[in-house]
């Protein structure tokens, strides 16, 4: 069967190497099959013109039966179920965004659809860094006439073990006092107008060229993060960052797919994506508004409302 299937794409593609291609072998395996197989026949099925194949005579006519046996094998329901081809799905995202939002919800993707095979790999769109062709991209960006997969807000986040080496931060002001870490994907600028202050853009400590390195920063205790409370929201939960004070600010670059492909495979990912990250937000910002309305972070950690 294996030299059927060899000489039936060999002389659908016109190649040894496409064939192989498409059978995924290498083409030295695939002339290995025609030869196998036109040693049993006794004839030549092709005429080799360098690497060009044109049927014989008998090939042309051999090639007839070939594909109606094939077809038969097909059509046989044993056969149809051990066929059924799982669909590969490449998923490009930015490494926050795979990271926090998209790994931890795949068990519910993969439980729905068991015949998609997911394939997700990294882009760094900040540094134009991409992993090459992909069926549908998360892109991080102006969403400007897009929808945005995430109805995202960004405010100070901070450890418990930061706020207790620091002063009281109670208002925005207070942030005076305290480390800011900085990012060029989150600028301050505009969360800091929001809020009423006239301070400058922050210059001073590392500068992190990824959200999710921000985030480890804060958790270690070494500044207050501008954070998003949907890719922070397993550590709000757990209390080991905490909101400190509005107001919540849409950030300037949110998420939003750009797909490739127009299948259904990628259709059903899109659509259970944007359904996920629609209640990830929602239940992030629910979270965020209920430590904000117990009181300021230094009392929250000391127990009092």
């Amino acid at each position: 069967i294996d030299g059927l299937r060899a000489f039936e794409a060999s002389a659908r593609l016109g190649s040894f190497e496409r064939a192989a291609g498409e059978l995924a072998v290498t083409a030295s395996a695939i002339g290995k099959r025609v030869a196998t197989l036109e040693d049993l026949l006794g004839q030549p099925l092709f005429a080799r013109q360098g690497k060009a194949l044109a049927l014989t005579a008998g090939g042309r006519e051999y090639l007839d039966q070939v594909r109606s046996a094939l077809g038969l094998l097909a059509a046989m329901p044993q056969h149809r179920r051990a066929a059924q081809r799982v669909r590969r799905l490449r998923v490009s995202a930015p490494p926050t965004f795979a990271r926090q939002i998209l790994v931890p919800e795949l068990p519910s993707f993969t439980q729905a659809h068991p015949d998609i095979e997911l394939e997700v790999v990294l882009s760094i769109p900040f540094l134009d860094v991409s992993p090459g062709a992909a069926d549908l991209e998360v892109r991080a960006g102006d969403a400007h006439g897009v929808q945005p997969l995430l109805d995202d807000v960004v405010l100070p986040t901070a450890s418990p073990a930061l706020l207790q080496r620091l002063p009281p931060l109670r208002v925005p002001a207070d942030l005076a006092a305290a480390p800011l870490l900085r990012t060029p994907i989150e600028p301050w600028l505009p969360w800091l107008r929001a809020a009423g202050l006239d301070g400058p853009e922050p210059d001073q400590g590392p500068k992190l060229v990824d959200l999710g390195l921000t985030l480890e920063a804060a958790l270690q205790g070494q500044g207050v993060v501008l954070g998003r409370p949907s890719l922070a929201r397993q550590a709000l939960a757990e209390g080991r960052l905490l909101p400190l004070f509005g107001p919540c600010v849409r950030p300037p670059q949110r998420y939003f797919t750009v797909p490739h492909g127009h299948d259904s495979a990628t259709r059903q990912f899109s659509l259970w994506l944007a359904d996920r990250c629609q209640a990830i937000a929602t239940e992030a910002r629910a979270l965020v508004q209920a430590q904000l309305q117990v009181g300021p972070a230094p009392a929250r950690r000391s127990g009092l409302s």
